[in-house]
Parts: structure tokens; sequence; C-alpha cells
């Protein structure tokens, strides 16, 4: 039963093998009950181990956020798009679905905001930088399709559907295919913001408001790659001297 579910759950996240594991005591019980097997095997079936916060936000580097960006050809209807994207992402750390949801009723120029739409259908509005609107309007005004869709992202091919969020994990992986670096999805860019704004000194409490997080807590996972700062929390190792 061990080396079972160590070989399905090896290459799988943690929440995908906790479903094998969980289907797979319901088939053991369903034998038992049904009289196939004469012990009840459902206890010797191992437990996933996946500890909150355990883990370390995997990112992007500076350098390979401007790769990722210089990979678009901004000539193109598809590169001005694709831009446009990668930015909001890596600027705002904007998850995929949320800018697959953007519209262009979002977008408030006079102020210089968006509104985002993200997890359990709240509306919040952030602050649009600079170099994010640029990005927009060079898509909005020379690349988007002319189209009825009111969504800021869609196809660049007919029909003129709104892109999906899996659209927008399509561009980000493309992205790194063409700057030659390991294929990751696009909230590798949500993590890669949160961990620039720590480096650029902001609290964990701004980092959580940019990112909508409903809870201190799931932004506390980012205070383990600030090493600026874990540096004057560290002790020394007995017998070196500091």
């Amino acid at each position: 039963m061990t080396e079972f579910v160590l070989a399905e759950c090896a290459p799988r996240s943690v929440g995908s093998a906790r479903y094998i594991v969980c289907g797979l005591r319901s088939l053991l019980r369903y034998l038992y009950v049904a009289g196939h097997t004469e012990v009840q095997l459902e206890a010797a079936v191992p437990k996933v181990a996946g500890w909150r916060l355990a883990g370390l936000p995997v990112t992007f580097g500076r350098a390979e956020v401007k790769r990722l960006l210089a990979s678009c050809d901004r000539r193109t209807t598809f590169g001005r798009r694709d831009y446009a994207v990668l930015i909001l992402l890596s600027r705002l750390g904007l998850r995929a679905g949320e800018v697959a949801a953007l519209g262009l009723g979002d977008i408030d120029w006079h102020a210089g905001e968006i509104v985002v739409r993200g997890k359990g259908r709240r509306e919040e509005r952030l602050p649009l930088p600079a170099d994010v609107g640029e990005a927009l309007v060079g898509w909005l005004r020379r690349g988007r399709p002319r189209c009825a869709c009111a969504a800021v992202f869609t196809r660049v091919r007919a029909p003129h559907r709104p892109l999906a969020s899996s659209g927008v994990s399509a561009i980000v992986r493309a992205a790194c295919r063409r700057a030659g670096l390991p294929e990751l999805n696009a909230h590798r860019l949500r993590h890669t913001a949160a961990t620039e704004m720590l480096r650029a000194g902001a609290g964990l409490s701004e980092v959580g408001q940019v990112l909508r997080h409903a809870s201190l807590l799931t932004t506390a996972i980012y205070a383990k790659v600030d090493r600026d700062r874990l540096r004057t929390l560290a002790l020394p190792w007995p017998g070196v001297a500091s």
C-alpha cells in the first residue's frame, strides 16, 4: 500500500495527492464491507504530509522577469497583448482569473485605478502604475480587435472571445519558452510581485493589501523569502564568532 501511494503521489501536488489517498481509503472500505477483503486495510494507507506555510514560494528573479517581458515583440498584436498580460501579473500580482475577468469598464483612467474581481466575488480597487497603464494603452489602441466583447483581453484571431484564465497561463508558459526559462505558471508572477514589494521595503500588511489576502497568515509565507530581514533575527552558530 505504501509503495502504491509513494509511486502515485510523488509527482503530484499536496492537494492532488490527498485526493488519491482519499479515494484509495474509500475503495478499501468498500472492499471490506462488500466482503472482498477479510481485513480492514484503510488504516494501512499513509497520510499525506502537507503542513500549512511549510514551503517556500517559487519566484522569478528580476533578470528573469525582464527576459519574460523582453520576449514579447511589441511591434505585433500578439506581443502587445502578451506584454500587457505579463506586466499586470508581475507588477500588481493579479491571479490569472483576475486578469481574464478584467473588463473595459474596470479601468478608471482619470483616477489611475483598476477594479479587480477576486475570490468570493470581491471587488477591490488597485492603483494603476504608469508602466502598466502604458502597456494596456498599447494593447487597447494598437492591438485589440474591434468587437462587442467587454473584456480587456480577447483572442487575437476570430472569434474574438474573452481570454480565459487558461489562456493567461498559456501566455506565461509561452513567454518562458521564448526567454529560455523553465515553464512556470502565472501564479509564480504573483509570488514574484510580493517578493519584490518586500525587498523594496513594504511590510507584510501592505503586501497583503495589494494581493488582497483575506488573512495576514496567508501573506506570512513571504516573510521566509525576505532574507535581509531574516538575517537580523538569526542567532550565531554555537562556537562561531559573530
